[in-house]
């Protein structure tokens, strides 16, 4: 899958290492999903149609997950309290954890 332009300049115009972060999560998505869509909304990438976002902080990227549906436990996956998205915050290329993100990823999915 080529990436969306618009996603492209997002990742582009981020300092390092939120540039890279950005790319590597984006690769994990692509692999386990080869198919999903990909589009810029709310100004940041988002996937699967508003199943996961990738946004990139100051000191930090989130990799947010649309979590309508899970169970108190699996809440507890992740950070934040939104209602509908929640996030895990990643701030070096070292923290990517690719095994537990593709485990969410996949969960959130299912």
């Amino acid at each position: 899958m080529g990436i969306n332009q618009k996603v492209k300049e997002y990742f582009d115009k981020q300092p390092s290492p939120q540039k890279e972060i950005c790319i590597k999560l984006r690769e994990i998505i692509i692999k386990i999903f080869p198919n999903i869509t990909e589009e810029m909304k709310w100004g940041v990438p988002v996937y699967g149609n508003e199943k996961f976002y990738i946004g990139s902080f100051k000191h930090s990227v989130n990799l947010g997950f649309n979590v309508k549906g899970l169970t108190p436990q699996e809440l507890n996956l992740f950070e934040g309290s939104g209602k509908f998205m929640r996030h895990i915050k990643i701030r070096t290329l070292e923290d990517i954890d690719e095994r537990n993100i593709v485990k969410l990823l996949q969960k959130v999915s299912a």
